[in-house]
């Protein structure tokens, strides 16, 4: 299970909150896996050099199919600027088909509490799965 370790793109400004963003996404097929991580992959080259990011993880279970981001930003608008920003933007909607089903969830936390560890990021990941469960949705990116 490939773990690409927390990076720093950016620094963060001493006294400020970070916007992060933790997402788990499940391809459909075993098949869809070696297409969902090389893409993956793209995406964390651009990560590594976007504006307003501070720090981002990536974990593959590539057994599973099941892949997990987490990313720490100045805020909501530097991370949506990414998200529409080439190669990301092709990337996920290339990729929509494969989907069986993804999660993401939201948070703001002080600068100083960076990086965020991934066993506070899948608890979010799962109480968020369980609320949009209980709502009737399923995210599907």
């Amino acid at each position: 299970m490939p773990t690409l370790p927390w990076i720093k793109p950016n620094p963060a400004p001493p006294d400020t909150s970070a916007f992060v963003m933790a997402s788990r996404f499940e391809v459909r097929s075993p098949k869809d896996v070696p297409r969902f991580f090389l893409k993956s992959l793209s995406a964390w080259g651009q990560v590594r050099k976007a504006p307003g990011a501070l720090g981002a993880s990536l974990e593959a279970q590539l057994f599973k199919g099941v892949f997990f981001t987490l990313s720490a930003w100045e805020s909501r608008d530097a991370l949506y600027t990414y998200a529409r920003t080439e190669p990301h933007k092709s990337v996920m909607s290339g990729l929509r088909s494969t989907m069986r089903v993804s999660t993401f969830t939201f948070w703001e936390v002080p600068v100083e509490q960076l990086p965020i560890s991934w066993k506070d990021a899948k608890r979010r990941i799962d109480e968020q799965a369980r609320a949009d469960a209980a709502r009737g949705g399923r995210a599907v990116h």
